[in-house]
């Protein structure tokens, strides 16, 4: 019987050691997460320190803080000249030489560029479209062969069309990737997505009709959701 008693009692005491054991385990696993959730909310907020969030139109998209200077530029860029004056642009946001360094402005009135962003949002006034992203408007001037920068519009038109399906994707970095690397990802998925369906939003429409440029938008939209997911991103 003392046997018994002893084996019994050992036994207790194995069994509430395990179970100490365990919720030791669980705290320090529920510490790992917690601290987990605070490093990516550290390294999300030190990514957009710089940076500004675009929210006018529902635009929905982070840009460096004007006035802010960087050594390099971003890969990719373009150099325009204005008026015997240089700029760089890449990604929606334009930059100044400033000696060594490169700061990021407001482009001047005028200027044209080739293509627009990957994300912008399409306003009209007038039937004429206008196209937005970080705090520029843009106009397509068929004789520059080009997107010119422009003075903001007056009053919008009450009904706008709905925005080009580039607009609708919201993209949130699961990886937490940079902003370089953000850039980079949705400049390849952009291209991609042009490659697979023959549309590109920055670029005017070419002879398709209402429902044939909803359908090609609609196209556009799921290969750039496919190549986002694809690498790494959330995307809605």
């Amino acid at each position: 019987m003392k046997h018994n008693s002893k084996m019994a009692v050992g036994l207790g005491v194995v069994l509430m050691l395990g179970m100490l054991s365990v919720n030791a385990y669980a705290d320090r696993d529920d510490r790992d997460r917690n601290h987990d959730r605070r490093d990516r909310n550290v390294r999300h907020e030190e990514s957009h320190r710089d940076q500004r969030l675009d929210n006018r139109y529902s635009h929905n998209q982070y840009y460096p803080n004007r006035g802010y200077a960087m050594t390099r530029l971003p890969p990719r860029h373009q150099e325009i000249r204005f008026h015997n004056s240089r700029y760089y642009y890449q990604g929606g946001v334009w930059y100044r030489p400033d000696g060594p360094r490169f700061v990021v402005i407001a482009p001047p009135i005028g200027v044209v560029i080739s293509t627009l962003p990957a994300f912008y949002t399409t306003l009209w006034l007038g039937g004429i479209p206008y196209y937005y992203a970080n705090d520029t408007y843009y106009t397509w001037q068929p004789e520059l062969h080009g997107y010119q920068v422009t003075a903001p519009p007056g009053q919008l038109d009450e009904q706008s069309p709905p925005p080009l399906a580039a607009d609708e994707l919201f993209v949130y970095p699961a990886k937490g990737q940079t902003e370089q690397q953000q850039a980079d990802d949705r400049y390849e998925c952009h291209r991609w997505g042009v490659s697979q369906t023959q549309y590109d939003p920055t670029q005017p429409p070419q002879n398709l009709a209402g429902n044939a440029l909803n359908i090609k938008r609609e196209d556009y939209q799921r290969a750039m959701k496919a190549c986002l997911e694809g690498r790494g991103y959330t995307v809605r």
